[in-house]
This record gives C-alpha cells, sequence and structure tokens, in this order.
C-alpha cells in the first residue's frame, strides 16, 4: 500500500480558538448587519397598512381635517401605474382609508412608500377610467404609493385663504381696468 505524504499538525496555541471563533462572529455579526440596512424597513399603521421612510421630513403631522400639497404615484401589487400626481391638493379624510392613515404619519419634505391593503383601498369595488370605460384597479386589490409630502394646512388656514382670494377677486371686479372688470365706460 502506498503512503499518503503526511503533513505534520501543528498544536494550536493556548488562547488562539477563542479568538478564531470571535472572528467567525465578528464577520457573521457585519453580514447581518449588512443584510438588515439593505432591506426595507415598514412602518406597520393601523388596519395593515405599511410605510415605509425614504427620506426623512421634519415637522409635525397632518390631521385629519387638515388639507395636504402631495406628489403621488398609485400603484397595482404588479407595478402597474393607475394614477399619479404632482402638487395636488386635497383634504386629509377626504381619501382612501389607507392613505388617510399614513399621510397622518408623515412630515413635510418627506418620501415614503405606502403599502394598502384592499380593504382600506377601494375594497371590494373596481375603479375605471371615465373616459374609456377601461378598469383600472380591479376589485380587491391592494395598492402602493409613493407619496411626498410638499406641505400642509390647517382646515381654517385653507379656509381663510380662501376667504382672501374671493375678496380680492371682487375687488379687482369692481375696478374699471382691472381683469375681469368692464371696459371704463361702459
Amino acid at each position: 500500500m502506498a503512503e499518503v505524504t503526511r503533513v505534520p499538525l501543528q498544536p494550536v496555541k493556548k488562547g488562539t480558538l477563542p479568538k478564531i471563533w470571535l472572528g467567525v462572529l465578528v464577520v457573521l455579526a457585519a453580514a447581518v448587519l449588512m443584510a438588515w440596512t439593505n432591506v426595507p424597513h415598514f412602518q406597520k399603521l393601523d388596519n395593515g397598512v405599511q410605510m415605509e421612510t425614504l427620506k426623512e421630513g421634519r415637522g409635525l403631522n397632518p390631521g385629519m381635517t387638515d388639507y395636504v400639497l402631495v406628489n403621488y404615484k398609485g400603484m397595482l401589487a404588479d407595478g402597474t401605474v393607475f394614477d399619479e400626481g404632482e402638487g395636488v391638493p386635497f383634504k386629509v379624510s377626504g381619501v382612501v382609508p389607507g392613505f388617510t392613515t399614513a399621510l397622518q404619519s408623515m412630515q413635510m419634505g418627506g418620501e415614503y412608500r405606502v403599502m394598502i391593503p384592499a380593504d382600506q383601498g377601494y375594497g371590494d369595488e373596481e375603479k375605471s377610467d371615465p373616459m374609456t370605460g377601461n378598469v383600472v384597479i380591479p376589485a380587491n386589490s391592494d395598492l402602493t404609493f409613493e407619496v411626498t409630502l410638499i406641505d400642509f394646512r390647517s382646515e381654517t388656514e385653507v379656509m381663510q385663504q380662501m376667504q382672501q382670494q374671493q375678496m380680492m377677486q371682487q375687488m379687482m371686479g369692481g375696478q374699471p381696468g382691472a381683469p375681469g372688470a368692464p371696459p371704463a365706460g361702459q
């Protein structure tokens, strides 16, 4: 029988084995930390709504009766965009329940990804494009929105601004030569 070349094993120095295990644990912990930071972290809100902060905002959160100004893109689970807008104003309570829930957790200047389960969206209703009649949101669809909260104002502030605009229009309408006023002498 042929003899296999033997390599003598050197004894491990005292204290080396714990250092090796410590090194393995440090490498493993670093790998877990790196994996953790690359995974999206969704904040669980009420009724199954989840929100991921893509960019931190600042300040207070809008309330139920406030009006917001947002950029948004709404998508179905397969990524199909069903609606989008820039600089769109609306009342926090004037949208689907899941969107209302998410808005109240946002801050001005923040960018967010919001996952809304079907029962907090349109539920068992399908939504069609009024121009074409094509279904754009099938019944029982989970929705995803990418939202930037540009600004928000209280209902009182919005009503005061509207009153001021109406007064300005009335004042301008009564002055000759003002936009919207009848020409002088008529």
